[in-house]
């Protein structure tokens, strides 16, 4: 069983409405979260790819091996109920739309996730794996500087730009995916699959960016200064991720489902909705009585109305 794609909206929009109006320090602190968890990945791609006999006979190999690790940060993100900065751009785009946020706070909730990802990412990449020495002698050093020199060196402004279009393209729907989902091995399954794409192909996050370029700065890699990670590592990956999750995710599927749709009822309540009190999941809960369904438990809509989020378990709790 899964959502329909009205429904997953419907759940998108309510999820966007809540990030919007938790509070400003507890969006930044889950971002730095997030951050830390696509560090992990990243760390955890670059020791994969580290092949040198793959690299030089068999590299479309290794970069499959490599993609097939990537979305294990997704997964973490989503599973903790973390902030992506990259996610929610699909996520406050949906809300915005829908009438259900003003632009100040989807452009407030950009600004604390995208800081809270690079503090996490930072402290990560460079304090742990930095300091720690994981990547200081060949031949991990050299690949971290090779991916480095062929995410930032090599290609143009305009070339970053487009794959940062496709790449969050791929992350929303990832994550829109998962939400459509109702059991939790679906849901993992849903989202690993358009991340293995994005890592496979080579595209452009701003989030991972993060990582992959300061690591580099850190290991000294010929060419490659702070001045052009800011230039080619975040500004254009960042306005392509913008366009390709807000626009290409976030507003089609805002216009394709939900746009000429009434109310939309999910889970048998709509967004204005007070929800019951009880419910079969916290009967089920307080009486100890087997698995509770993490659907069973999604945000309440009118507390997000009022501004006052709730803390539950959801599809719309993802990012």
């Amino acid at each position: 069983m899964a959502y329909t794609p009205s429904q997953t909206l419907e759940l998108v929009s309510r999820a966007g409405a809540r990030k919007a109006n938790t509070k400003p320090h507890l969006v930044f602190i889950s971002a730095v979260v997030g951050g830390c968890m696509v560090a992990f990945a990243v760390a955890a791609f670059l020791a994969v790819v580290t092949a040198p006999w793959y690299q030089e006979n068999a590299p479309g190999l290794i970069r499959m091996v490599g993609a097939l690790i990537f979305p294990s940060g997704l997964v973490m993100i989503v599973l903790t109920g973390s902030e992506l900065f990259t996610g929610t751009t699909m996520f406050t785009t949906v809300a915005w739309l829908h009438k259900r946020i003003t632009i100040l706070q989807l452009c407030q909730h950009w600004f604390l996730c995208f800081w809270g990802n690079f503090a996490g990412s930072l402290f990560v990449i460079l304090i742990i794996f930095g300091y720690g020495g994981g990547f200081d002698h060949s031949p991990y050093k050299d690949q971290v500087i090779a991916t480095a020199t062929s995410k930032q060196v090599v290609p143009s402004f305009h070339q970053i730009f487009l794959r940062g279009i496709g790449c969050n393209w791929l992350v929303c729907l990832a994550i829109m995916l998962g939400m459509q989902a109702k059991d939790l091995n679906s849901k993992i399954i849903a989202m690993w699959w358009p991340i293995f794409i994005f890592g496979a192909a080579g595209l452009e996050h701003v989030v991972a960016n993060m990582s992959f370029i300061p690591l580099a700065i850190f290991l000294n890699t010929p060419g490659l200064s702070v001045g052009l990670y800011i230039w080619k590592g975040i500004i254009p990956s960042c306005i392509g991720n913008i366009i390709g999750g807000a626009l290409f995710c976030g507003a089609y599927f805002f216009w394709f489902f939900i746009y000429r749709e009434g109310e939309i009822m999910v889970d048998g309540t709509y967004y204005n909705q007070p929800q019951p009190p009880a419910t079969a999941a916290s009967d089920a809960a307080e009486k100890g009585q087997g698995d509770i369904n993490i659907n069973m438990l999604h945000t309440n809509p009118s507390s997000v109305q009022m501004g006052k989020p709730t803390a539950t378990l959801s599809d719309s709790d993802t990012n």
